[in-house]
């Protein structure tokens, strides 16, 4: 233990210390976010704050190097599918690429890591049914979570510390399960420790008012990271709680992702068209301040935390009931803030007529 202590000591102090070249380097090299009508801040910014919490990370390591040579080739395999996902954050924070070359880039990282680790979804249970083996699918399965992953923790970088801190509790979560669970326990504690300390240095700069943003570079590694460590041990179970333990424990971006691209497909937009019909826009809109904002978020991912450590101690019928009782919460929250759109109601108008309240619910 004492090993991860000071990995999550040294890649903190390590990211605060690198802060101000990050910063400097940024403006010289023009690494630096323009504001516009879709975006939340109103000045230059600099933008690759990403950098800080990745070297922290590789300084974090080192303390771990004993518990990551016990399977050197999965970490090589981790560490090498990272580089093409930072170069091609650097170049898209740069020179803003189109979103099919970005893609190219995470599927060369998820194949990398997927092929060169072993690292797989090899299958995922049903209630009251049987296992699914994956078979050859398992790969394409890892792959395509990975990538999802990488563009949740992109989507949600809208608000100042949104994405840090939202990660943060992610990987907290994931090392609280992970205890319990000897096969999920070795690079999921030699990764996670040194991740949280760097993102937590690099959190103290970028909270509202932020210094600087983590930039593509940044989100495409958190979420990179976060996928994989996502797969080590929590789709290994024969439960429910293999499939959805995972989901709750990065439930803010995923349900953003989901219900932006439900959104869009229902406006007729192409899925990748960016939009304020986020959460956090959602709620900048509904009167929130920019902190308020994102500690409710927070607050949000507590509970998706709770749930999902709370899921992997349940029975079957218990954890049924408890994602019964949140579909229903996530539903009704998301028609009032307006997250599908301010028209599309459609469970607080039932509940409306079954009521007996007359006209279904309609924006103003």
């Amino acid at each position: 233990m004492e090993a991860y202590i000071l990995a999550i000591i040294s890649s903190f102090a390590a990211a605060i210390a690198v802060t101000p070249v990050v910063i400097k380097w940024a403006h010289r090299f023009g690494f630096v976010d323009q504001p516009n009508k879709r975006k939340v801040h109103q000045k230059p910014m600099p933008r690759i704050g990403g950098l800080t919490f990745i070297f922290g990370t590789g300084i974090g390591l080192l303390a771990v190097a004993d518990q990551l040579a016990a399977d050197w080739q999965t970490t090589v395999a981790i560490l090498a599918g990272a580089l093409p996902i930072i170069a091609i954050g650097l170049l898209d924070d740069k020179f803003a690429l189109r979103a099919r070359t970005k893609l190219l880039f995470q599927l060369l990282s998820a194949s990398i890591v997927v092929i060169g680790s072993g690292v797989s979804i090899d299958f995922i249970s049903i209630p009251f049914g049987e296992r699914i083996d994956l078979g050859l699918l398992s790969s394409i399965v890892t792959v395509i979570w990975l990538i999802a992953m990488m563009n949740a923790i992109n989507l949600i970088d809208g608000l100042d510390g949104l994405a840090a801190g939202v990660a943060i509790i992610a990987l907290s979560t994931m090392l609280v399960i992970a205890a319990g669970n000897p096969a999920a326990y070795g690079l999921v504690f030699a990764f996670g420790f040194p991740l949280i300390g760097s993102i937590g240095g690099f959190l103290i700069f970028n909270f509202h008012p932020a210094k600087f943003f983590m930039g593509d570079t940044g989100s495409l590694f958190l979420g990179y990271m976060i996928g994989i460590l996502s797969t080590m041990g929590f789709f290994k179970s024969v439960t429910i709680v293999s499939v959805v333990v995972p989901l709750f424990i990065l439930g803010v971006p995923i349900l953003d992702t989901v219900f932006a691209i439900i959104r869009r497909k229902l406006n007729q937009q192409k899925i990748g068209s960016p939009d304020k019909g986020h959460l956090h826009h959602c709620l900048l809109n509904r009167g929130y301040g920019h902190r308020q904002a994102v500690l409710t978020i927070y607050g949000v991912s507590l509970l998706f935390a709770a749930c999902a450590i709370l899921l992997s101690m349940s029975s079957l019928w218990f954890s049924l009931l408890v994602l019964i009782v949140v579909a229903l919460l996530i539903q009704l929250c998301a028609e009032c803030i307006g997250l599908i759109g301010e028209k599309r109601k459609p469970l607080l108008n039932t509940i409306r007529k079954w009521a007996g309240a007359g006209a279904p619910l309609r924006s103003k």
